[in-house]
């Protein structure tokens, strides 16, 4: 497909999507756009001030914040960071994990390209002028797009393999035993990532203005003299305007130097199997296969199905004692800084617009159900709230039902968010919380599907614990409905508890 094809298809998507974005992740485009008489410098995050500009104003008028990225010019090399197959061990000895022998071939492969990046010096990209138009820098010919990755680029890793492999431990392990002078790094969730990049391409649309151009060139330089090292967790494809803008940003990425780990549950050939122009897709999968070393994680070891003690975050049902109880422990999590204490209404911008947090410090939030799922919030609203809070109260959750469909389906992407950045989560619930989508008797009867079951047995959770609903219809809806609760389980084990919450 062409440039101009892909851009024609890109434009009619972002004018017919309902725009949506997380906080960025990086200094961004920089644009000098003027709107109403004023002038905007972007790097693309959300915009703090207690005004509300329009929505292409927002985008261009913000600063960055991410704990998930680091930049800096710095090229300074301290010594004393855990490589990969020390870190795994480690864990292994102190039974935080148990030994694998495949897993070990793949922190193998961690530990390979950890040290191919410790010799690799990335092309040097230079920071852009933030008073040069993006208009200048497409055009401009002192700066030739590269066509081919550098010569000493190492080989990235695309990890794929079902749920419960370890896929999100490995990246994990990987990113935090990169070396402190690999600053130009990411890790990210693909949909976080790709929410970033349609907001940028959207900036990049305003500043071209009426005649046009391609953004995606601007946009990957931009991500490449971000971050030479992007590790994408859960990539996938569902998307036609993603999958119309992937195979040139990789491309231009990978041409920029771009080193990249991802993860995944589909091997490349499955990737957006059965979407809508799939064909203009293949060249896509040929580049992560010919470009990436792909290897399959599956080992015949489901490491959620491991035993694991279950902490006490989840209280039901309803009762006054609960909610005295989970108060206690509110308000020893929030009454202990002087400094940082507990407000009600807290305004956090989200885009442009206004999103109330009932009570909250700077890291503690607390909700009530309704304040959460029984308002229009997207994905993007919910990255936020969990990149913004490391710990979560959630109060009065109901039992759902059919009537309360779009509800449940609010909670799921929650859930989903909370899991990705590793939110610490307290829930009070009419019923236990991974029973909460559960809408039919046990003893009804009525046979549960083969593909639920399936879909069960692949998460390592049983009819017992989350029940049976007749919310959830679709392939992929009953796949998010099961996942989400395997997911819940998972964050209520003592190692998630002991571990999460800390950004």
């Amino acid at each position: 497909m062409s440039s101009k094809s892909t851009s024609s298809v890109i434009s009619a998507v972002l004018r017919t999507r309902t725009v949506a974005a997380v906080r960025p992740t990086g200094p961004g485009i920089h644009l000098k756009v003027h709107t109403a008489g004023k002038a905007y410098n972007s790097s693309l995050s959300t915009s703090t001030s207690s005004s509300t500009p329009p929505i292409e104003q927002n985008i261009l008028n913000s600063s960055p914040a991410n704990h998930n990225f680091h930049s800096s010019k710095s090229t300074t090399k301290p010594h004393g960071h855990k490589k990969p197959l020390v870190h795994y061990h480690n864990l292994v000895e102190s039974g935080t994990l148990r030994g694998d022998e495949h897993q070990t071939r793949i922190i193998q492969k961690l530990q390979d390209l950890h040290d191919e990046l410790m010799d690799y010096t990335p092309p040097s990209i230079p920071e852009t002028d933030p008073s040069n138009s993006l208009l200048s820098r497409i055009f401009s010919r002192s700066e030739p797009i590269p066509t081919q990755p550098p010569d000493d680029a190492p080989k990235g890793l695309y990890l794929y393999g079902d749920v419960g492999t370890g896929k999100t431990m490995l990246m994990d392990l990987f990113y935090s035993s990169l070396p402190p002078y690999i600053q130009r790094k990411r890790r990210v969730h693909f949909h976080a990532f790709m929410i970033d990049v349609h907001r940028r391409l959207h900036a990049a649309k305003i500043a071209m203005g009426y005649k046009g151009g391609d953004p995606i060139p601007p946009v990957a330089r931009d991500l490449a003299r971000e971050a030479y090292v992007l590790c994408f967790d859960e990539f996938q494809v569902t998307d036609i305007a993603d999958a119309m803008i992937l195979r040139r940003l990789l491309e231009s990425l990978l041409n920029y130097g771009v080193v990249a780990v991802i993860t995944s549950n589909r091997h490349p050939d499955d990737l957006y199997k059965n979407g809508i122009q799939r064909s203009s897709f293949i060249p896509a999968i040929e580049l992560l296969k010919n470009r990436l070393d792909v290897t399959d994680l599956d080992s015949g070891t489901d490491y959620r199905r491991v035993p694991r003690a279950l902490s006490k975050v989840y209280y039901d049902p309803l009762t006054p004692s609960n909610a005295l109880e989970i108060e206690k422990i509110f308000k020893s999590m929030t009454h202990h800084d002087d400094k940082d204490p507990p407000v009600k209404n807290r305004q956090l911008t989200i885009w442009g617009r206004k999103l109330t947090i009932p009570e909250s410090t700077s890291k503690v939030a607390k909700f009530k159900f309704d304040d959460l799922c029984g308002k229009p919030l997207s994905a993007a609203d919910y990255l936020e709230i969990t990149k913004t809070f490391g710990t979560l109260f959630v109060l009065d959750v109901p039992k759902m039902g059919m009537d309360s469909k779009d509800k449940a389906r609010r909670f799921i992407t929650f859930i989903d968010a909370c899991y990705e950045s590793k939110t610490k989560l307290f829930v009070t619930s009419e019923v236990p919380v991974f029973q909460v989508f559960s809408d039919e008797d046990l003893d009804s009867g009525k046979p549960i599907s083969d593909h639920m079951r399936g879909i069960m047995d692949d998460l390592g959770i049983s009819q017992d614990i989350v029940g049976k609903s007749s919310i959830f219809s679709g392939e992929e809806e009953l796949f998010a409905f099961a996942r989400a609760c395997s997911r819940l389980v998972q964050m209520g084990s003592k190692e998630w508890v002991d571990t999460a919450g800390q950004h």
